[in-house]
């Protein structure tokens, strides 16, 4: 870029500054931002709603992209309901193709819940089905297809559901902040991509030129984790390479605005809408006080940041002053982020962070968490690259190593290839595919690696704000802050326990429950109603992945007892643990699966039966 063309540039925009116009050599979120959107969601409320699914064309930064939308928008119009109503939506399909809703954590009828294949047939093309359902809670939730990619391209929307009574939060005035992500590559090319190549989108790996400077992993780490055909900067599988994140259908350049009066207590509704993406939620100046999490109030906490896994909601409470502020949602892998403005008048603009240093994985995010508690938290690369994974045949054991080295004699007693020592004294081995640590797993390509020391990471600030985290006064938000408001329902203890893994090969893009891919499964997961049955989930792989069960909330294990946070949705950390006590008081089959849309599309799916007590053949 040479200087004539710089200015040349500067003079079609009118300047770089409070220009709506872009500037082709820089990303969507450093774009100049035009004057401001004041507009929210159309809206849609009463007894009788309808809704109308087509293609239609949806401007992003003043570009025209393809979409799905609702009732001619892209998110679909914000659905406003009470509780305590019955409510009738009739959806219309105008695609060639069929179609479906899913009621993101409302708790109706199975007939109701729109899995096609799983609790109705799906929408045919150029015909209606009308849901119709009691409302039995309140709070923030959301809705969007299950039939083939079709959320990918922008078939979603929000559902806000007022309490019958009075509201314990008490608020000025609220906005709906709707995350999501958007490609003008189709979906299905998206996921050809990654099936040919796990990594294809991650334009952020290590670099020689990082390397020299001194950035990022010194050579010997490099060249273990290269052993490993392991990458320790594939945090996110779709990328803002291909993807612009928005806010309520916006990209960064076109600065939605939402307004407020100074010193107003404004909630915020934010829903993580995206196919793909996690978000890490700020606004600079302003603390965040959580009070809602998918849908359910919790004891108020103020935190400086959160992080929003896909398919989960919470509502926060900020109290500006009379100056505009940047709401920012970067993309959790750093390679994007979605904004937007909070502002006392239209045309105000705020100061936009640059983008943070992007996270590299670590130990932990290997499975090998329990080794921190063993006095051997180590950087990831000293994950003992060559014995144990020699049996994986990504690499030879190399003794010569001098990070290996230096880890045996920090660490005398450990056998990094065969069985080192658990903290109950019992014999594990470290092997990253040893499956004598998991035998209940199929030994099948799905399973690519069996985390050998996971543990509960919920006490943790998720992936990539661990330093960010430790900084003097800036407080994360990590799932043991959340407390119900109210006393759970179902105070019983489990009557069982099961475990239930996460598994996947990056280099196939195979995602799978204990390894087996839904169009493997043979039977559901069953349950008997009303049973009380404590679950957890072990993360095999180096991904998080938000698991979703449709038609109930879980109470999440985190030392809250009577007061645990009750959630539909939890994001299991990489090679971590998460453990929920369900209640399976739903008759019915549900789906249960990764809320990573191409996860899921790749087999990370399967069926939960709630059958009724007294049913014959209702023995889990």
């Amino acid at each position: 870029m040479t200087r004539r063309h710089f200015l040349r540039d500067v003079g079609l925009t009118g300047g770089l500054v409070g220009s709506a116009a872009t500037i082709p050599w820089l990303p969507a979120w450093a774009q100049p931002v035009s004057a401001g959107i004041v507009a929210p969601l159309p809206t849609v409320s009463g007894p009788d709603i309808a809704l109308r699914v087509a293609h239609r064309m949806m401007m992003i930064d003043g570009k025209p992209s393809h979409a799905i939308g609702i009732n001619g928008t892209t998110p679909a119009p914000l659905i406003r309901l009470r509780q305590g109503q019955t409510a009738r939506l009739s959806v219309t399909n105008d695609l060639d193709e069929d179609t479906s809703i899913h009621w993101h954590g409302l708790l109706v009828p199975f007939q109701m819940d729109g899995v096609p294949g799983i609790s109705f047939p799906g929408i045919a093309a150029r015909s209606t089905f009308t849901y119709e359902f009691p409302v039995i809670q309140a709070g923030t939730y959301w809705y969007h297809s299950h039939s083939g990619l079709q959320e990918q391209m922008g078939h979603y929307g929000p559902i806000v559901i007022d309490p019958a009574g009075v509201d314990p939060i008490a608020s000025d005035r609220e906005h709906v902040v709707v995350l999501s992500d958007h490609s003008p590559m189709h979906p299905h090319r998206i996921f050809q991509k990654l099936k040919q190549q796990g990594g294809y989108f991650n334009y952020q790996k290590q670099t020689l030129a990082g390397l020299v400077s001194g950035k990022d992993q010194p050579l010997g780490d490099r060249l273990m984790w290269g052993g490993m055909r392991m990458d320790p900067t594939d945090v996110s599988d779709v990328t803002g390479s291909t993807y612009t994140y928005l806010v309520n259908g916006h990209g960064p350049g076109d600065n939605w605005t939402a307004l407020f009066q100074p010193r107003e207590r404004v909630r915020l509704r934010i829903v993580n809408a995206s196919a793909m993406t996690t978000f890490n939620v700020r606004i600079p100046g302003l603390k965040l006080t959580i009070v809602q999490a998918d849908g359910l109030n919790v004891r108020p906490v103020a935190v400086d940041e959160f992080q929003i896994a896909v398919a989960e909601t919470y509502d926060v409470i900020v109290e500006p002053d009379a100056r505009a502020y940047s709401l920012v949602a970067e993309a959790w892998d750093r390679s994007g982020m979605a904004r937007a403005t909070l502002a006392p008048s239209a045309g105000m603009v705020a100061p936009l962070p640059a983008l943070r240093k992007r996270p590299l994985a670590t130990i932990k995010d290997m499975g090998m968490g329990g080794m921190s508690g063993m006095g051997h938290d180590m950087p990831a690369a000293s994950a003992a690259c060559p014995p144990e994974h020699a049996a994986m045949g990504h690499c030879k054991p190399a003794a010569s190593s001098g990070d290996m080295a230096g880890m045996q004699h920090d660490m005398p007693g450990i056998d990094h290839g065969g069985a080192g020592m658990t903290h109950d004294g019992k014999a594990m081995s470290h092997s990253m595919r040893d499956f004598a640590n998991a035998p209940e797993l199929p030994k099948t390509p799905t399973v690519q690696t069996v985390s050998p020391m996971p543990t509960d990471r919920t006490g943790e600030p998720p992936q990539g704000l661990a330093d960010i985290g430790q900084e003097a006064g800036y407080k994360v938000l990590v799932y043991r802050d959340l407390v119900a408001l109210d006393r759970n329902p179902d105070l019983r203890a489990p009557s069982r326990q099961m475990r239930i893994h996460l598994t996947g090969n990056m280099e196939r893009y195979m995602w799978a429950f204990d390894g087996v891919k839904l169009n493997e499964v043979t039977a559901p997961i069953p349950f008997r109603q009303g049973e009380r049955v404590r679950v957890t989930l072990v993360n095999d792989t180096m991904m998080a992945h938000p698991i979703h069960l449709h038609g109930h909330f879980f109470e999440l294990v985190t030392g809250h007892r009577d007061h645990a946070p009750r959630k539909h949705t939890i994001n299991v950390a990489p090679g971590g643990t998460a453990t929920f006590d369900l209640t399976a008081d739903a008759v019915g089959d549900w789906a249960f699966h990764c809320h990573m849309l191409y996860h899921m599309h790749a087999g990370m799916m399967q069926v939960v039966t709630v059958r009724p007590a007294g049913e014959t053949g209702a023995e889990a």
